[in-house]
């Protein structure tokens, strides 16, 4: 049996310090309802919606294990602000297996957003990444992920050790049921140093400074008939969603004739209109 290192917490009151100086930091999962400012029952609560997420048909690989929903918003001074849904897109450097292209995916639902636990996640992320970069709008992406083992293996990130082309990520562990692997694995992107840890207990979370940090998350696979690994993504983005105008180009580029990144009319016929 593989050992399973516990992630490398930080004091609640140095979160902020640690990512900063480190490039990364964990929180644990006790310290989660005094940091987001909301009662553990939310957070509870809001697991209930992985339940229900939607085939992500986009998988190169031929995979069948990811589920996902995707939706956006502008956090700026603790205000929260859902936009119009979108595609997400990533260029090719940062995603070498998805990116370029237009991903659309199912919307997180009402229920999920209007969750108080769900403001609060995007509110303390957009804070640690104003600590870093200075008070400003901040450009949200919010992907629910279902890692299931129904195939014999999940793959949370299939694209390998990665930066995702933003200012913060944020990895919140909401379940584990039935699987061994699940590894994190950060390193830092322009030297040696590098953290393996297991996050275990639901609403750990990982933030990462995406400047300085490469990371990746090792396969699944079930201990019992059926396991999964469900997490919440947050990314934050100064100046705007990464595609504004990048995607167009792309598109013009290569003759696709694909629409604008946030125009619906060019989604799969599995995605919303």
């Amino acid at each position: 049996m593989p050992t399973l290192f516990a992630p490398p917490a930080a004091p609640l009151a140095q979160l902020h310090a640690h990512v900063q100086v480190n490039g990364f930091a964990v929180l644990d999962a006790p310290d989660a309802p005094a940091w987001l400012g909301c009662n553990a029952s939310d957070l509870v609560a809001l697991q209930d919606s992985w339940g229900d997420l939607a085939d992500d048909h986009y998988l190169k690989d031929g995979g069948r294990y990811r589920k996902r929903r995707h939706s956006c918003a502008v956090v700026a001074q603790d205000s929260v602000r859902k936009v119009a849904h979108r595609a997400h897109w990533q260029p090719l450097a940062y995603n070498a297996l998805h990116g370029g292209m237009q991903r659309w995916f199912e919307p997180v639902s009402e229920a999920a957003w209007c969750n108080p636990a769900w403001q609060a996640l995007l509110q303390a992320g957009a804070r640690v990444a104003s600590a870093l970069r200075g008070e400003q709008p901040w450009f949200v992406e919010a992907h629910q992920f279902r890692i299931d083992t129904s195939d014999g293996i999940g793959r949370p990130t299939p694209e390998g050790a990665h930066r995702d082309g933003v200012d913060v990520v944020m990895v919140c562990l909401v379940s584990r049921v039935g699987v061994k692997g699940g590894e994190s694995r950060v390193f830092e992107a322009n030297g040696p140093s590098g953290q393996r840890f297991t996050m275990q207990q639901p609403w750990t979370v990982l933030l990462l400074d995406d400047a300085k940090m490469i990371h990746e998350t090792t396969p699944i696979q079930p201990t019992d008939a059926h396991g999964w690994r469900d997490t919440l993504v947050l990314t934050f983005r100064a100046g705007g969603f990464q595609g504004d105008g990048e995607a167009d180009v792309a598109a013009a580029a290569a003759g696709s004739g694909q629409a604008p990144t946030n125009a619906p009319t060019n989604a799969p016929s599995n995605a919303p209109s």
